[in-house]
């Protein structure tokens, strides 16, 4: 029998998919929340419930925590030893953690050319004033977030300067990125094991100027262009990431790329296309794990 535990959030959605799904697939389920994790550096062993995981046969990571946030680099590295010392982990403790963090991300996208919407950093109010002004309209998000939770849009006027303070108070580091048109949706361009899986569309309801899920959103199926496949299978090709999928927006001067995302939506692509990529990424896992890989 093949041990695979699953790590993840207890209740959350697609976690408990993929570990009731590893489980009716292998014989073995366990769904493992980092919080309740010990790992002794100098035995080399992890606790979770009784089980020793460095005894089980690989890990997947489905979700590090309940809402994004810098701890969760610290969950990564545990993981990351364990994988380094021998265990197997899909996605890649390391692979993860470049795109966690919503700067690193943009960095390594940029510097490889994938086209993004105009985007600032800066720690500074009169440097992010200036490029509200520039952009007109700018959204605001946390370096660490997901769903378009914490994310601000201001405009430029009288009352930019108060709202980005406000804003810098929790966001020391402030992301800005140019709104742009998304003309009522945006794409989720999901890959396994870097071959191109199917597109789902996240589409708004009139109610919010996100298309998140969180705030209203609904899915649907989606065919997106060739060169929408191509920028996004180059750009999660930069991470090396086993299941992800890449946020994008088509706009009339062509696709323009979000985010990579760490985990990958599972929910979508079951509720507008039908597939099951719980039991797609157990199946591949399987596979790797037979192929010592």
């Amino acid at each position: 029998m093949v041990r695979i535990g699953v790590i993840g959030t207890k209740d959350g959605w697609s976690s408990e998919r993929l570990a009731k799904t590893v489980s009716r697939m292998t014989g073995f389920g366990l769904l493992i929340e980092m919080d309740e994790v010990r790992l002794d550096f100098s035995s080399g062993d992890a606790w979770c419930d009784g089980i020793n995981l460095v005894q089980l046969d690989g890990l997947i990571i489905k979700k590090i925590g309940g809402e994004y946030s810098h701890d969760h680099q610290d969950r990564l590295e545990m993981l990351r030893y364990l994988n380094e010392k021998g265990l197997p982990v899909y996605s890649s403790p390391l692979s993860i953690m470049r795109v966690l963090d919503r700067l690193s991300c943009t960095v390594t996208l940029r510097v490889n050319d994938i086209p993004m919407p105009p985007t600032t950093i800066t720690a500074n109010v009169d440097e992010a004033l200036d490029a509200v002004r520039s952009y007109g309209e700018a959204v605001f998000k946390p370096i660490y977030t997901s769903k378009a939770r914490g994310m601000r849009v201001i405009s430029d006027g009288s009352a930019a300067r108060e709202q980005i303070e406000a804003y810098k108070l929790r966001n020391p580091i402030m992301y800005i990125q140019k709104k742009i048109d998304l003309n009522g949706r945006d794409l989720g361009v999901a890959f396994l094991g870097g071959e191109y899986l199917a597109t789902y569309a996240r589409c708004n309801q009139g109610n919010s100027w996100t298309t998140s899920t969180f705030f209203g959103g609904k899915y649907q199926s989606c065919h997106p262009s060739q060169e929408t496949i191509e920028v996004a299978t180059k750009a999660q090709s930069l991470f090396g990431l086993d299941f992800t999928c890449v946020d994008v927006v088509e706009t009339d001067k062509g696709p323009s790329v979000f985010e990579v995302s760490a985990f990958g939506g599972f929910r979508g692509l079951l509720e507008a296309n039908g597939i099951d990529a719980a039991e797609l990424y157990t199946e591949y896992v399987l596979s790797k794990l037979d192929k010592g890989n």
